[in-house]
C-alpha cells in the first residue's frame, strides 16, 4: 500500500501529518487514504509521548477534497444503490471527523493551499488553523450538486457563525486566506515559507505544558460546544480532580512556591 499519508514524529513531542498525494491534490476520498488517516489519529492519541500534532497537505494543495472522477462511479462514493450510499460514506469519509473527535492531542492545520470542499471540512477538524498566503477555503459541494457529506455542516457554523457558513455552502464561493482570518476561519496568515516555521513554533508552545492538563483541555472545550453551562461544570470539576493529582501539577505548584520563597529571603 502506498503512503497516502505520512507521520512524522520528532523528539519534542510533536506529530507532523501529511496528506501526500499532491499530484492529485491530496483527495480525501480514496479508502486508502481515509484508512491511513484514521490509522495515524488513533495510533498518536494512545502515545503519550505526543503532545500535539500538525496536519498538512504535500505540494500546493492542502485538500481537493473528494476525487471527482471516482464520485457516484462503482466504488466510489455515490456509486450504486442510493440506499448503499449512507453505509458507504459512514464507511468511508465520514470515518475521519469521527476520528478527529476521538484525538485528544490537539492538533494545527498548517494550510499550504486551497482547501476545497471536504478538504475545508478536513481544516475545520484541527483545533487550530494557521494559513498560508497561498491558501483558499471553500465549502463547494453546491458547484457540483452535492452537499457537505463529511460533517462540515456541523463545523463549519461552529467555527464561522451560522450566517458566514450559510454563504458559504450556498455559494460555493472561495475565501483568499485574508477573507478567512477575517471571519475566524483561521488564526494566522503568513507568508508560504513561514508557514510551518510558524506552525511548529505554536505546537513547542503547547507541547511544554503538562500534557495530561492540555488534553484535558481540549477535552472540555470539544465537550463545551455541546453542553449546557451546568453539564460544563460539572465535567470541569471532575476533570480538575484528575489534574490536582497529576505529578506535573505537583512539580510545578512545588517549583513556583520555592521560587518564590527563594525571592522572599
Amino acid at each position: 500500500m502506498a503512503d497516502h499519508v505520512l507521520l512524522d514524529l520528532d523528539t519534542d513531542g510533536i506529530a507532523t501529518i501529511t496528506i501526500n498525494l499532491p499530484e492529485t491534490r491530496n483527495p480525501l476520498s480514496h479508502p486508502d487514504t481515509v484508512d491511513q488517516l484514521v490509522g495515524i489519529l488513533d495510533a498518536i492519541n494512545v502515545d503519550l509521548a505526543v503532545k500535539v500534532a500538525i496536519l498538512t497537505g504535500a505540494g500546493p494543495s492542502f485538500s481537493a477534497g473528494g476525487d471527482l472522477k471516482t464520485l457516484g462511479q462503482p466504488g466510489g462514493l455515490g456509486g450504486g444503490e442510493p440506499v448503499r450510499t449512507p453505509g458507504q460514506y459512514a464507511q468511508n469519509i465520514q470515518r475521519v471527523p469521527m476520528a478527529f473527535s476521538r484525538l485528544e492531542v490537539p492538533i494545527i492545520a498548517a494550510v499550504n493551499g486551497p482547501a476545497i470542499g471536504a478538504g475545508c471540512d478536513l481544516a475545520c477538524m484541527a483545533d487550530i488553523r494557521i494559513a498560508s498566503e497561498t491558501a483558499r477555503f471553500a465549502e463547494s459541494f453546491v458547484k457540483v450538486g452535492l452537499i457537505p457529506g463529511d460533517g462540515g455542516a456541523w463545523l463549519l457554523p461552529r467555527i464561522v457563525g451560522y450566517s458566514k457558513a450559510c454563504e458559504m455552502a450556498f455559494t460555493g464561493d472561495a475565501l483568499d486566506a485574508q477573507a478567512a482570518l477575517a471571519c475566524g476561519l483561521v488564526s494566522q496568515v503568513v507568508a508560504p515559507d513561514m508557514l510551518m516555521e510558524t506552525a511548529r513554533g505554536l505546537a513547542k508552545r503547547i507541547a511544554v505544558n503538562p500534557s495530561d492538563a492540555v488534553r484535558m483541555s481540549k477535552r472540555l472545550l470539544a465537550r463545551g460546544r455541546e453542553l449546557r453551562l451546568v453539564e460544563v461544570l460539572e465535567l470541569s470539576g471532575a476533570l480538575q480532580a484528575l489534574a490536582h493529582t497529576t505529578p506535573e501539577h505537583k512539580q510545578v505548584v512545588a517549583g513556583l512556591i520555592a521560587r518564590q520563597q527563594a525571592k522572599a529571603v
